[in-house]
């Protein structure tokens, strides 16, 4: 049931290859809420949504986490010999969504039959829309979610957002774009000297 998602750091620090990327980074995201992580290229934004997706372990502080959590990062995670549809169906499978609604919202219905390796970059990236869709998730970690979109794609990922977050969905989003999301907490990510 959406809406019950939590997500929350606690003085967070993050250690990748012996090197400090960001230290004592506290925020809390409830129902509705959203986030947009910014900051240079190696700074840990996408370090900084795998803690938040379990993946990697903080080197301090603590991570509360409550609800189901989707992650679209740089993998697609989709069987690229598969028809786009069957691929989506093995994550709808597991976690309980539809594939032709999620395939709908992306505009990739015209493509269900198409092997996923045959994709453009930008069809990969609504694909991969469409499994965080397909996932019925509460927490949504979106790495440079814009990347590789054309801008009617741009308009259906703020779309997507918004119906996500109304729906008392949170999102967490790194980027280096502007992704237009209202009332999202700001969090900067600087270089250490």
């Amino acid at each position: 049931m959406m809406g019950q998602g939590q997500l929350r750091f606690e003085d967070i620090s993050c250690q990748r290859g012996g090197r400090l990327l960001f230290e004592n980074l506290s925020f809390a995201l409830g129902p509705g809420d959203a986030a947009v992580v910014s900051g240079p290229n190696g700074i840990g934004k996408s370090s900084l949504l795998r803690l938040a997706a379990g993946l990697l372990m903080a080197a301090s502080g603590t991570i509360q986490r409550a609800g189901r959590i989707a992650l679209a990062d740089e993998s697609l995670a989709l069987d690229r010999h598969l028809p786009l549809q069957e691929a989506l169906g093995f994550w709808a499978k597991m976690d309980g969504g539809a594939t032709g609604k999620a395939l709908a919202l992306v505009s990739l219905d015209h493509l269900a039959q198409v092997p996923v390796r045959m994709l453009s970059t930008g069809q990969r990236k609504r694909a991969t829309l469409a499994r965080i869709l397909a996932s019925c998730s509460d927490i949504w970690l979106l790495d440079e979610p814009a990347n590789g979109l054309d801008l009617a794609s741009l308009e259906v990922l703020s779309q997507l957002i918004a119906s996500h977050r109304a729906s008392g969905g949170i999102v967490l989003a790194a980027s280096h774009q502007s992704l237009g999301i209202e009332q999202a907490q700001d969090i900067r990510l600087e270089a250490r000297p």
